[in-house]
């Protein structure tokens, strides 16, 4: 796809149902990220998130969560090692540039597929001063630059480019010899990503959605009228109907009907 041009498509994916849909679409690329920290498991940000937290979810790329991959590339090799082994992916993702290339040959030299991230890194959002656009000065782009080419040439195979200007990262695309994947960062590069649970729209009314984010469904309404007529048709007796139940020859239910009044009729009634 890259060779020809042809824009790839990524979406995030924390369990079977969501990597399940996203795979009958037809998406090119199923990243299991650490967006699950918020959107499956209800913590405040991704620097909660553990690597048995993201094992338990992985079955794609996997993303590998703050503290598991900084302190050294021993350490960043023995996570991916994990994520390969355990949570069963093809390839894993860690964020950061040209301070994370020594990092990424580690985990690459062994033959284990990387997914790299620059521009806003999310996991580092309190060094960058929260989840502001990078790339919007000559010094911050040419930094993006540095960092992208240091991980291509680290030996990852696509990197992530998130909340930049997109004729930087076209710009950036262009320099590079290996796919760029987007977040919010125009269409000028090789593929696009976003969380499907923004994407689609499942989640109550009001949440922050970043700029970027472009709501394609409205699955939390549905899921929510589905829910609530279920609830209606409890109540009502509604549901089940006959339609939704097993049937019993009527011969088999006056008989047994008969057994069940027999006992009772022999039973002690109760004090209460």
């Amino acid at each position: 796809m890259y060779r020809r041009d042809e824009p790839i498509t990524m979406v995030t994916a924390h369990d079977f149902p969501s990597s399940h849909v996203a795979d009958q679409a037809e998406i090119d690329v199923v990243l299991v990220g650490d967006s699950l920290a918020m959107v499956a498991m209800g913590m405040e940000d991704t620097s909660e998130l553990t690597v048995d937290d993201m094992l338990l979810h992985c079955r794609s790329i996997g993303d590998m969560p703050m503290g598991s991959y900084e302190i050294s590339p021993e350490q960043a090799l023995a996570t991916a090692i994990r994520f390969i082994k355990e949570g069963r992916v093809q390839a894993v993702k860690l964020e950061g540039g040209e301070e994370m290339a020594p990092t990424i040959a580690a985990i690459t030299s062994r033959g284990i597929p990387v997914l790299g991230h620059v521009g806003l890194t999310p996991q580092r959002q309190n060094a960058l001063g929260g989840f502001r656009v990078q790339g919007k000065t000559v010094a911050s782009a040419t930094r993006l630059l540095r960092d992208a080419r240091a991980v291509q040439d680290s030996g990852a195979f696509a990197v992530v480019v998130e909340a930049v200007p997109p004729e930087v990262a076209k710009l950036v695309t262009d320099a590079l010899r290996i796919p760029t994947i987007s977040i919010g960062a125009g269409n000028g590069c090789s593929g696009q990503v976003l969380v499907q649970i923004d994407m689609s729209g499942n989640f109550p009314p009001g949440r922050f959605l970043p700029k970027f984010v472009k709501q394609f469904g409205d699955v939390w309404s549905e899921s929510k009228k589905a829910i609530e007529t279920y609830r209606t048709e409890v109540k009502s007796r509604a549901y089940p109907s006959d339609a939704y139940s097993y049937p019993i020859a009527e011969a088999e239910l006056r008989q047994f009907e008969k057994l069940v009044m027999d006992e009772t009729a022999r039973s002690p009634k109760s004090p209460f």
